[in-house]
């Protein structure tokens, strides 16, 4: 019998009710290995009005009583490494000790939200006219949602629920249907912990469970990490019902590479950049801009570190690159490598036909290697999500600035050079919202925010770090004046003496 992954609400599984599963594989195998209820508009609501009943108390529960809870958390979390990332290789395919750095970055978030006392003090200014003060405090918004993808299962979603609940919201998780074991486990160890039941929820689905949440006049903000035609959906419409919406669209992240680099350097931040996680991320480097007459020996570099990356099953400890997550979306970043061809890029390595050996079956695709790649190519303007980098060649520095500010994404991207003067200009003139200087994937820490601009980023507020915490909370500000005890009328005495 198929296993099937139901849904967390209030508390406890709760077994789908609308009939509707999905499959989610073994991407190794390609294997079907268990189902997934998919949620109903009726079961979304279910899941809203738990979150909503334990919002009553959570919400007013002290900063002690939450960051209790977020302490004991982190500390099963930790205890429970292993068991997370093994979910997440078997559906999601990355290799266990991509998982296990995924389980890590996750963590950085839940330590964050231990420290919400010192986040959530407020301010004050005293005297501000006679006898008048002002404050100013940040409160909770209720319930919220968060969306999230099938590339992170378990980082995407702590990039979420932890600051949430910390901030005194409750929070109704929808995460990907293709990877939803990891979310569900994160859910079971917050109610070890000790989180009260409906604080947080799980809900599976697709599009319908998506629009109940954009939709339920309960909901009062959407967080949402994907795809960038997805990401403006959820925008618009979760902003057309009044609601707080941030959303993190897609990428396609540059890699400037000046001719005084240290090459080596910049081949290994290339291939690890590129083909890390199998290129499923928003912060993969998909397109590396070589300046000058070094493109020939760059390209030679990566190409020779790239033919050596070993691809298998995430769960052998051999393995370097783990498949894709389904045998379409393998097909659709296939396309895009013989496309490339047609469109006049040079094929340095292809990828397309890589299998492996007893897995047949599985969603395999090799590293591709793109040079040459014109700006007009769909291997170059769109976001492949997967193990193809593209090599461009330009000039000058400002020639390459230009190539990238030209983008309609703006999420991450990087420049390796030894001029201090050169990165200096380089992270005042890019337009993107995280910058690496000789770092390849600038993903900030849990205490800085992440998010990038334009077509990666649909709302005002970054994710997680400062950020975080003033989206799921609002500001109150509060004037006062009390009267000196010393003017109380005629015939009342307070002992204060009289000093004017």
């Amino acid at each position: 019998m198929t296993k099937t992954v139901n849904h967390w609400i209030g508390g406890k599984t709760v077994e789908g009710t609308s009939g509707q599963y999905g499959p989610v594989t073994d991407p190794a195998t390609g294997a079907v290995t268990t189902q997934v209820a998919l949620a109903s508009a009726d079961e979304v609501g279910a899941a809203v009005a738990a979150a909503k009943a334990a919002y009553a108390t959570w919400g007013t529960s002290s900063l002690a009583q939450r960051t209790a809870v977020l302490f004991r958390y982190r500390a099963l979390l930790d205890a429970h490494r292993d068991d997370i990332a093994a979910l997440i290789t078997a559906e999601h395919g990355k290799v266990h000790s991509d998982a296990l750095g995924e389980v890590a970055r996750g963590l950085e978030i839940v330590e964050l939200a231990c420290g919400i006392t010192t986040q959530l003090k407020g301010e004050l200014s005293t005297q501000v006219s006679n006898r008048v003060d002002v404050s100013s405090i940040r409160q909770s918004l209720g319930v919220v949602a968060g969306i999230t993808p099938f590339n992170f299962p378990a980082m995407v979603p702590m990039w979420m629920f932890p600051l949430a609940i910390a901030c005194g919201n409750t929070f109704v998780l929808k995460p990907s249907e293709k990877d939803p074991s990891a979310a569900n486990l994160l859910a079971e160890l917050a109610a070890e912990a000790g989180l009260p039941d409906g604080v947080l929820n799980v809900v599976h689905g697709d599009k319908v469970a998506v629009d109940a949440l954009l939709n339920h006049p309960d909901v009062a903000a959407v967080s949402f990490v994907g795809s960038t035609p997805i990401a403006r959906y959820i925008h618009a419409t979760a902003s057309a019902n009044g609601k707080r919406v941030q959303a993190l669209g897609g990428a396609k992240n540059h890699m400037l590479v000046l001719p005084d680099a240290d090459l080596d350097a910049a081949a290994d931040a290339a291939v690890s950049a590129a083909y890390g996680s199998a290129g499923e991320r928003c912060m993969a480097i998909s397109a590396v801009v070589a300046v000058g007459a070094i493109g020939d020996e760059l390209v030679a570099k990566i190409r020779e570190r790239a033919e050596k990356i070993k691809i298998g099953p995430g769960n052998d400890p051999t393995s370097e690159m783990g498949p894709l997550i389904t045998a379409a979306h393998r097909d659709k970043v296939a396309s895009y490598v013989t496309g490339a061809a047609v469109q006049g890029a040079e094929v340095v390595l292809d990828g397309t036909g890589h299998t492996v050996e007893g897995f047949e079956e599985g969603h395999w695709i090799g590293l591709s290697l793109l040079d040459k790649v014109s700006t007009d190519s769909d291997a170059y303007r769109d976001e492949i999500f997967g193990p193809v980098l593209c090599v461009l060649r330009v000039e000058s520095y400002e020639d390459g600035v230009a190539l990238m500010n030209a983008s309609p994404f703006g999420n991450g991207t990087a420049i390796f050079t030894r001029d201090g003067g050169a990165a200096r200009r380089f992270q005042l003139e890019i337009q993107a919202g995280m910058v690496g200087v000789n770092v390849p994937i600038p993903v900030p820490v849990g205490y800085h925010s992440f998010g990038g601009w334009k077509d990666s980023l649909f709302g005002d507020h970054h994710i997680y770090g400062n950020d975080g915490v003033h989206f799921y909370t609002r500001g109150k500000v509060t004037t006062t004046r009390w009267p000196d005890p010393a003017d109380a009328p005629a015939g009342v005495d307070l002992g204060f003496p009289r000093n004017h």
